[in-house]
């Protein structure tokens, strides 16, 4: 038996991803963050290869993850998780800062940032497992809570894009568990 919501037990932070290329900047919404060693501090990001922030970060070789925190409104996510950066500028209203690496760093809704240049990148399927040397961090702000992806389903009612990690497509009417 293959019950993949089972996996909606394992415990995710959403953050915003986001890089640059040339003179232009991008993120996308990503549930699937994680710190990978403490020496040096190693993170690993997974990206849809169709977002164009994974282009980005691909070509930059740096990235920075804004963690988002539970107040975040819906509509901040969407913007994030819901448009494109070829269609729509995800920036713009939006607070930010360039980083040192020259990524772009979400202020907005922020609990916290990671900026990381890329070490290694490894295709998985359907996304790209970025791992990345931290290069810096710091806490924007320690009175908000960090929203995990299951606040975000089950509290704030958020959907996922089929582009997410964490996408399960519906089953149809009749076809088998």
């Amino acid at each position: 038996m293959l019950d993949l919501e089972s996996l909606f037990n394992l415990s995710y932070g959403m953050c915003v991803v986001s890089s640059k290329r040339i003179d232009k900047l991008n993120g996308c919404i990503v549930n699937t963050a994680f710190q990978i060693a403490p020496e040096p501090p190693m993170i690993a990001v997974s990206v849809s290869r169709e977002n164009l922030t994974c282009r980005y970060i691909a070509e930059s070789k740096v990235f920075a993850v804004s963690i988002l925190a539970e107040g975040t409104p819906l509509e901040f996510t969407r913007r994030f998780g819901f448009s494109s950066g070829r269609d729509v500028d995800k920036f713009q209203e939006v607070n930010y800062k360039i980083g040192i690496t020259g990524a772009p760093i979400v202020l907005d809704n922020t609990v916290g940032f990671i900026e990381a240049e890329v070490t290694d990148a490894i295709d998985v399927e359907t996304h790209t497992l970025f791992i990345g040397k931290i290069v810096a961090c710091e806490t924007i702000d320690d009175s908000k809570i960090p929203m995990t992806y299951t606040y975000y389903r089950d509290v704030k009612g958020g959907r996922t894009p089929r582009t997410a990690a964490t996408y399960i497509k519906k089953k149809s009417k009749g076809e088998p568990v």
